[in-house]
């Protein structure tokens, strides 16, 4: 987006009444609120409404003695367009909690139409079956409905068949911008890179990357995540003998009928394309669990690449992520704000982040002035 655009102009600014200077006065009726009372996860959302122009709602979301959430409104809302904005911090399912919990409030007290601004939308990696699990992103959409949300704003859904999961609209936006815009600016010599890609499955997006900039593009491939493979979710695993009496049933041909099924053996980390003498910029959507990163950075090291930088959408970087990027050979991990990680900031300084308050407080702008949203998908690929 154009930093000299204003989101919001001189003769819509809101005009005070009765001497109140610190009321959240509507804007052509709509409010922002945030579902979570933490310092680190309002951050964002006051970023929203200083670039909107208007004061964050008037709320309050704390945990009962029983660990019960609850939501107590305190200004009203009928008849008015709310956004929630909830970032999703380690406490993953509180959050979810406070999330349906102020939906259903905000409904109850006939506010118009109610939409979710939720940068990162949890269990985004449980959108396919495994095993004899679930498809938890889809119960999430439904529950999501069932409390009154009519819409949603997020970024970079880790797959994109996930809109088709719920029932109303869906805008998924692109932090592709902000940090090609990084690479341009904040990477010496960026014309000396290569793009890396550190799964085939990562391909797409690297590659999308890697056009916009005119960059080389490098695929790793080995020691595959089965937790990402569709041969993990069990079908392929041979039933339990068992003693049947009388009919059996259809028997189901297969060749290797008498032959023990072995685990398949898993295939060396394997770089296809030459990173020799470069800058290996790797591209993902979340990084969480960072050890298939320091390992891709370890060999990317061994093939020659003098700097290593992981870009990525999500940083939650779990557990001792924080602690191991400090250690390995990677020079920098950048991320944007979607999720609070000021705590990893401090644990490690590799770690730099990327505002993406702008796009998401246009998309709120837009959504209520019923405009296209097209703009904010300029310049973005089909497979980014």
């Amino acid at each position: 987006l154009p930093r000299s655009m204003s989101l919001v102009s001189n003769s819509q600014r809101p005009k005070l009444s009765y001497g109140y200077t610190k009321m959240n006065i509507s804007r052509g009726g709509y409010r922002v609120f945030s579902a979570n009372s933490t310092t680190a996860c309002t951050e964002l959302a006051k970023k929203i409404t200083e670039r909107l122009g208007v004061e964050l709602g008037k709320s309050v979301v704390y945990q009962e003695s029983n660990s019960e959430t609850r939501v107590d409104v305190k200004e009203s809302v009928r008849g008015q367009d709310i956004f929630i904005i909830q970032t999703i911090p380690r406490d993953v399912n509180t959050a979810i909690m406070e999330l349906l919990v102020m939906a259903y409030a905000l409904k109850t007290s006939c506010a118009k139409n109610i939409i979710g601004v939720i940068p990162y939308f949890p269990y985004s990696k449980q959108c396919k079956m495994r095993k004899r699990g679930s498809i938890v992103c889809k119960l999430l959409a439904a529950m999501l409905a069932k409390a009154g949300l009519t819409h949603i704003i997020t970024m970079d859904l880790h797959q994109k068949e996930i809109q088709g999961f719920f029932s109303f609209p869906v805008d998924n936006l692109r932090a592709s911008p902000f940090l090609i815009q990084y690479i341009q600016e904040e990477i010496p010599d960026y014309r000396n890179a290569i793009i890396v890609a550190k799964s085939p499955s990562a391909a797409k997006r690297a590659q999308s990357y890697a056009e916009r900039l005119r960059l080389g593009l490098a695929v790793m491939h080995g020691e595959a995540n089965h937790s990402e493979s569709d041969m993990a979710d069990g079908r392929q695993s041979p039933p339990l003998s068992r003693v049947t009496t009388g009919h059996t049933g259809l028997e189901l041909p297969c060749k290797t009928k008498n032959i023990m099924m072995m685990a398949k053996e898993k295939p060396p980390i394997t770089v296809v394309g030459d990173v020799g003498g470069r800058i290996a910029i790797i591209i993902d959507d979340i990084i969480d669990d960072v050890e298939d990163f320091v390992a891709a950075a370890e060999i990317l090291k061994e093939r020659g690449a003098y700097k290593i930088y992981i870009m990525a959408t999500h940083g939650l970087l779990s557990a001792d992520g924080p602690r191991l990027i400090e250690e390995s050979a990677i020079d920098e991990v950048v991320v944007t704000n979607t999720v609070p990680h000021e705590v990893q900031k401090l644990q490690c300084p590799k770690i730099k982040t990327v505002d993406v308050s702008m796009i998401l407080a246009e998309a709120i702008r837009r959504i209520h002035n019923g405009e296209s949203m097209a703009y904010l998908f300029r310049n973005i690929a089909v497979d980014d």
